[in-house]
This record gives C-alpha cells, sequence and structure tokens, in this order.
C-alpha cells in the first residue's frame, strides 16, 4: 500500500530527472534493516540520494555545502562539511522550480 512517502519519493525522482534527464540512477547500500537499499542519481558524480524513515524522506546532496540554494531548501545536514540534505515530513512538498535549479547546480558542479 502506498503511502506519503512513497508520494514524495516519486515526485523527488521525477523532478531529479526532469532536472537531468541523463542522470544514472542506481540503488545501493542495502541491507537487512533496509533492503530496498537507497536509491543515488549520479552524473560525472553523485548529484543526490533518497532516503526514506518512519517520519521523513531525506534528499542529500552530496555536494550540497558548494551549491547555491537562493530557495532555502536545504534544512538538514547544515553543519556537515560538503553535503547538504533537505528533509521533508508529512504534509510537506518541495517547490519543484527550486529543487530543479538545485539539482542542475549539482550537475553543473560535478561537471566543472
Amino acid at each position: 500500500m502506498s503511502d506519503w512517502r512513497d508520494d514524495t519519493r516519486s515526485t523527488l525522482r521525477r523532478l531529479v530527472l526532469e532536472a537531468e534527464p541523463e542522470a544514472v540512477e542506481e540503488v545501493k547500500w542495502r541491507k537487512p534493516t533496509n533492503p530496498d537499499g537507497v536509491p543515488t542519481f549520479s552524473r560525472s558524480g553523485l548529484i543526490c540520494t533518497l532516503e526514506t524513515y518512519k517520519d521523513k524522506v531525506k534528499v542529500t546532496f552530496a555536494k550540497g555545502a558548494s551549491l547555491p540554494d537562493p530557495a532555502g531548501l536545504f534544512n538538514a545536514s547544515l553543519d556537515a562539511g560538503t553535503r547538504r540534505a533537505i528533509d521533508l515530513r508529512e504534509g510537506e512538498v518541495v517547490d519543484p522550480v527550486a529543487f530543479v535549479e538545485l539539482v542542475r547546480s549539482a550537475v553543473a558542479l560535478n561537471a566543472s
């Protein structure tokens, strides 16, 4: 049965692929406590990962600390040296235009 986390993951996946149609999607880090693993998106390096928790969906940008975030989407891992994340809880949605721009910035940074 689908729940809000499935819907959120589907939306984020669609936006990543809209922003970068040539992104490579893989599932990594399968383990007994997370048999579905973690979806990852790459293009000339890791763009982001998409993790599901009981209370949130977390999209982590590998080089998020180096990305412009004029819309203020990043709300997690703000003290991390390299990465930044967006936590979405039930009922929350990401600004699709700002998210697509963030993904495009991550791809451009990987290519530079």
